[in-house]
């Protein structure tokens, strides 16, 4: 796999911040002074609340990148609830990406109508009148210059079929020097081989291994023991 990558690291500035703010109390985050990249795609892991999100956003916003999401050159606020980790975010770069954007599944419509108003077409159409599933894929395909890719939940909307056709077209922008840092649940993303896959459980950021995800864990055994689980679960 391509091994150039557009942010060696993000430094996090504690001593900026103030004793109040709610980031001292993500103990994953809190805890780290820095999160360093060593491969083309990083998943971020771990449980909903974790600090997964709190920190690509702050990559993002020290990065340029519309908080809400976008490329480079999108600008837009529907709501101010953005950290203020970004501020004191210090990012140790390699060359500049010309292409990029942020996604987040969650602000995906608020960046779908900025885009209508940009004029901007997707496969053809406004991302608004595709179906959710479709505007998904229609946004990723429509940069593939190498570049800087930053995600959040990228599965959200996709059917198993387009997150294989997703780890695909990662691999693919990945070939020709794109870098990607992933936030998923997604067993199906998160298999894409030669990865770093990074923990945000435990109270501390950490490496695991594919066979070590919670998603992939919990996916396995409940394939494997669907009748049992689901008696368990759904016994009164």
């Amino acid at each position: 796999m391509y091994n150039r990558l557009f942010i060696n690291s993000a430094n996090f500035r504690w001593d900026e911040i103030e004793e109040n703010s709610y980031l001292n109390n993500i103990p994953a985050v809190r805890g780290a002074d820095y999160i360093d990249f060593q491969k083309n795609v990083t998943f971020f892991v771990g449980e909903n609340g974790s600090g997964k999100s709190t920190a690509l956003e702050a990559i993002a916003d020290a990065y340029g990148f519309n908080p809400e999401g976008g490329t480079i050159n999108f600008r837009f606020s529907t709501y101010e609830d953005i950290s203020e980790l970004g501020s004191h975010t210090r990012l140790s770069r390699s060359g500049k990406a010309y292409f990029g954007y942020f996604f987040r599944a969650e602000s995906f419509f608020n960046l779908s109508t900025k885009a209508e108003e940009y004029g901007l077409i997707y496969n053809g159409k406004t991302l608004h009148a595709q179906s959710h599933g479709e505007s998904f894929w229609s946004f990723f395909n429509k940069y593939n210059g190498a570049g800087l890719y930053l995600m959040d939940e990228p599965e959200a909307a996709l059917s198993p079929q387009r997150q294989l056709s997703l780890l695909v077209h990662i691999k693919q922008m990945v070939d020709v020097g794109s870098q990607f840092i992933i936030i998923t649940h997604s067993p199906i993303v998160l298999g894409l081989p030669d990865a770093d896959i990074i923990s945000f459980d435990e109270g501390h950021i950490h490496r695991i291994p594919y066979e070590e995800t919670e998603s992939y864990q919990v996916t396995e055994m409940f394939i494997n023991n669907r009748d049992y689980f689901l008696k368990r679960l759904l016994s009164d």
